[in-house]
């Protein structure tokens, strides 16, 4: 009875959200406007009776991921967007592009879903089937998406290091050293 209107009131605020997340200059207030995002789809996926899946959008997104966004948005030291008036022919051709890929994602999916209305609790929920499908059945693709992730991560890292602070164990040439000692020896005279 509450169900429907809590659900379109946290639907309102994921696509305010979302939509602030787009209109703002500021990399940091994008990152919050993301959180915002992902605590409300939280709320619908509790409101929906998923209780693991809101508990792991929590942790997992809200949490860890949006810390490591902030992070690299300050390590990187973004400041303000410039914006430019954009594309013509992006606006020209992408505006009439969405509208019509809309249409027609919409409908094949209401023409060719063959899908009925779900019971409350008819599909795997509880944290003893949803792990009995996560390191069962799906395991290789689970542990793959951990990997890519760690390597997403690492590569994060290198970038945004700066150059002098990865030390190369390269010992110098021969030659290098020369011209290093005759730039010594003429700041000297």
């Amino acid at each position: 009875m509450l169900h429907l209107p809590l659900f379109l009131i946290f639907g309102a605020i994921c696509v305010a959200g979302a939509i602030n997340l787009l209109v703002q200059r500021h990399p940091i207030n994008s990152a919050l406007s993301l959180i915002v995002v992902m605590a409300s789809l939280a709320v619908e996926y509790l409101l929906l009776g998923a209780e693991f899946l809101a508990a792991v959008q929590v942790i997992v997104y809200a949490g860890a991921i949006m810390v490591l966004f902030v992070f690299v948005i300050m390590l990187l030291n973004a400041g303000e967007e410039e914006h430019t008036q954009g594309s013509r022919v992006a606006l020209l051709l992408g505006v009439p592009g969405i509208a019509i890929g809309g249409v027609l994602v919409a409908w094949t999916v209401l023409r060719h879903s063959n899908t009925e209305a779900v019971a409350l609790g008819a599909l795997p929920g509880p944290p003893k089937d949803v792990a009995r499908l996560l390191f069962h059945d799906f395991l290789l693709p689970f542990e793959v998406t951990s990997v890519l992730i760690l390597i997403a991560i690492m590569g994060a890292v290198v970038l945004a290091s700066k150059p002098g602070a990865i030390v190369r164990d390269r010992r110098p040439e021969p030659a290098q050293e020369e011209k290093r000692e005759l730039a010594a020896v003429g700041k000297e005279r």
